[in-house]
């Protein structure tokens, strides 16, 4: 039994003897962990806003806005490669994140899916069960089938031409890298660059 300076007694809980010592030491490198992880993640989205701190104003201005209204992290890193970024695909993945948090449209159809995919499942068994008239049930199923089949195919060219997109980018980025290596320090190198970036600017225009 202990005293606090204010004259009350109090208890000290007794830690339980019956706890496995490899459980203990399990939640405690559980909890280490995490804490490293998310350690990690703070310092590369730092060094990521510092990067884009370093930034001119327009350029600054040009690449925040892009990050705002892009979905793509890819085209959003390969953007920050083409500035001069150096860093990881995660650093910028976790600085999106932060900075400009977006619905993920792609998921919510997904969810959608799944819940119209358990709707037609329940209007069948209530169909024969005969809680629904077969005829009335069945138009339904067809209707529900056709809206389905359509939220299928939004997915699909949802997830299509993000990956499309993404690899044109990438093959954009590598090529105006190898154009810029081979007229390094030459005349046409600025012309060249400002080129570069007007083609940059309208493929992130284009579907």
């Amino acid at each position: 039994m202990l005293v606090n300076k204010t004259g009350k007694q109090s208890v000290k809980k007794v830690p339980n003897k019956d706890v496995p010592l490899n459980k203990s030491n399990s939640i405690k490198q559980g909890t280490k962990s995490e804490t490293t992880t998310r350690r990690n993640e703070l310092i590369d989205i730092e060094l990521f806003d510092a990067w884009v701190d370093n930034l001119d104003s327009s350029t600054q201005e040009s690449f925040c806005s892009f990050a705002s209204d892009n979905y793509s992290v890819i085209e959003i890193y390969l953007y920050s490669r083409f500035l001069g970024y150096r860093g990881s695909i995660t650093a910028c993945d976790l600085w999106v994140r932060k900075e400009y948090t977006k619905p993920d449209h792609r998921q919510k159809l997904l969810f959608e899916i799944d819940a119209m995919q358990e709707d037609i499942r329940k209007l069948r068994a209530d169909v024969e069960t005969g809680l629904v008239k077969r005829d009335a049930g069945v138009a339904r199923i067809a209707s529900m089938q056709k809206e389905l089949r359509g939220h299928i195919d939004q997915v699909e060219k949802f997830t299509n031409t993000k990956d499309r997109k993404g690899i044109l980018m990438a093959g954009a980025d590598r090529a105006i890298r190898v154009l810029m290596f081979i007229f390094k320090d030459d005349p046409i190198e600025i012309p060249l660059e400002e080129a570069t970036m007007s083609v940059w600017a309208r493929m992130q225009l284009e579907e």
